[in-house]
């Protein structure tokens, strides 16, 4: 279920109310007359089957709402009642599988933007990609996988263009945009360095565990392609959980980390595979995401209340 707490204007409160009113899959609506003071209006609070929120949602978008008042969503984990049940018994499909827009395109705003906390992550997740490129270990380079933020902005990308955002749109691009060089070149120097300061081997040898990472081929199309499926059903209908498992599927952290390895150490077949790896990966996760989102969204459009 998902609880709607809505300022709404006086001239606005009966088309409102009598929206709700008229919904099987609404209940526990609240009226009180004069509550908000900012903005001005009467508060009105309501709890509906997840299936339908996006739907009801647009529909107090049409009234103007968004614009003269304020519509905030709540999840709610428990809600004891018999009325509850029968609500989400009248909505159609299953509310696992419902896809409430507006709360997944303020989750993927926030992980979208280009901040300190961002840099920092995908900095120290590509440092410890290379310290397993360097060291030859599988599990520094998963390490690596859960610690990078990259897959934020990726999503918050297909969402801006699924749902014509041009401002998320505009800020997940400069996360990746800036993000993934900083990352690479400040791995790079501190490699550098290191090798400079005899901390690093001479060479790396031939990292067999962890050559995968700059040998891109069809099973890194396979991959990428189900981890962008998988990754946008996740965040789109609250199943948090799958998107670790996403997150150690792909090699866009290790990629970046073995660019900047082959670079400090003079391995240019090195460090042309893994920008390969890296480029053919971030492609694929975008089309397969955006594939499943289009497809997600054709549904959506399909419930009308």
């Amino acid at each position: 279920m998902i609880h709607l707490r809505l300022v709404v204007p006086a001239d606005l409160c009966e088309h409102v109310l009598a929206l709700l009113g008229s919904l099987a899959s609404a209940h526990s609506v609240i009226h009180v007359a004069g509550a908000s003071r900012d903005p001005e209006g009467d508060l009105v609070l309501a709890d509906i089957a997840r299936e339908d929120a996006s739907a009801v949602i647009e529909r107090l978008r049409a009234l103007g709402l968004a614009e003269r008042g304020s519509i905030v969503t709540i999840e709610i984990d428990a809600a004891v009642s018999q009325r509850a049940e029968e609500a989400e018994r009248t909505a159609a499909g299953s509310p696992a599988d419902a896809v409430v827009w507006e709360q997944v395109e303020a989750r993927t705003s926030e992980s979208a933007v280009l901040s300190g906390s961002f840099l920092a992550f995908m900095i120290i997740a590509t440092m410890i990609a290379a310290v397993g490129i360097v060291t030859d270990s599988i599990i520094l380079i998963i390490g690596a996988m859960v610690v990078g933020p990259e897959f934020g902005p990726l999503a918050g990308l297909c969402i801006a263009l699924v749902q014509r955002r041009p401002t998320l749109a505009r800020r997940s691009l400069a996360a990746l945009v800036v993000g993934f060089p900083v990352a690479i070149l400040l791995t790079y120097a501190v490699t550098v360095v290191f090798r400079a300061l005899r901390v690093l081997p001479d060479s790396i040898g031939a990292h067999t565990e962890t050559l995968f990472i700059s040998d891109p081929n069809r099973y890194s199309v396979i991959v990428a392609l189900l981890a962008g499926i998988a990754g946008m059903i996740s965040l789109t209908t609250a199943k948090s959980g799958a998107l670790i498992g996403v997150l150690i599927s792909v090699t866009t952290i290790p990629a970046a980390g073995n660019v900047a390895v082959g670079a400090a150490y003079d391995d240019w077949d090195e460090c042309v595979g893994a920008l390969a790896q890296l480029a053919l990966n971030l492609a694929v996760i975008v089309v397969a995401a955006l594939v499943t989102l289009t497809v997600q969204r054709a549904i959506s459009d399909r419930r009308r209340i």
